[in-house]
């Protein structure tokens, strides 16, 4: 509601009454609490309640009206931060809903870089645990693959010297075939090699891997 008076000259003229200058005062204390951060470029909006969930963190103490930290603005009144945008954005959405997200082609490695530099305490400890539990996880999803390789007596320093690509000689085992090349005798034998791979084999692989233990124990009894 507002009353309508006449000025000297007959228009007309509101004056706001208590309500609207309630209206009028809610609305600039709404607007006071967003912040625009500009992070290496990249706007972002939030509030300044988002950026006080972590009460220590480098984005709580830049937003404190006596805060002891100098940080540059741009012409939009946005704080200036020199870091990299797609890493701060789940730093962000941590502090928004308190839950990790990674968008493809982020490593956890490069937000904890972030969040080392905020000093946002949680996700610190959260990100430290996820990299500690995924460096572990290699060791129980790898498998040794064993294959068998059928070769002549006078292949042998050759096949074994030239091995790459992480297979290793296993074992040797004699098969007792015989075969005259030209005036010499020859042998022919199994070289069993082996490689650490992941755990995600497909049916050959498994096969030559449980045929090559097979053989092993064969060799063994030789």
């Amino acid at each position: 509601m507002a009353t309508v008076n006449l000025n000297p000259n007959g228009c007309p003229v509101a004056t706001p009454t208590a309500v609207g200058s309630s209206t009028s005062i809610h609305s600039i204390q709404g607007k006071d609490q967003w912040v625009k951060l500009n992070v290496g470029g990249t706007c972002f909006l939030t509030t300044k309640t988002t950026l006080s969930r972590d009460p220590n963190s480098f984005l709580s103490r830049l937003i404190q009206e006596d805060s002891d930290l100098i940080s540059d603005r741009d012409e939009t009144g946005a704080y200036l931060i020199d870091r990299d945008p797609r890493y701060f954005a789940p730093v962000l959405n941590y502090l928004r809903h308190g839950k990790l997200v990674l968008d493809d082609g982020l490593s956890e490695e490069g937000v904890l870089e972030e969040a080392e530099f905020y000093n946002v305490t949680h996700l610190i400890g959260l990100l430290k645990d996820n990299i500690a539990r995924r460096e572990q996880r290699p060791a129980a999803d790898k498998k040794r693959v064993y294959r068998v390789l059928q070769c002549q007596e006078n292949e042998l320093t050759q096949m074994v010297s030239t091995m790459s690509d992480g297979w290793r000689f296993e074992q040797l085992i004699n098969i007792g075939t015989q075969y005259n090349y030209g005036t010499e005798e020859n042998a022919e034998f199994l070289c069993v090699v082996s490689k650490e791979c992941a755990n995600t084999l497909i049916g050959r692989e498994v096969e030559s891997n449980d045929r090559a233990k097979v053989l092993q124990q064969k060799g063994s009894r030789m």
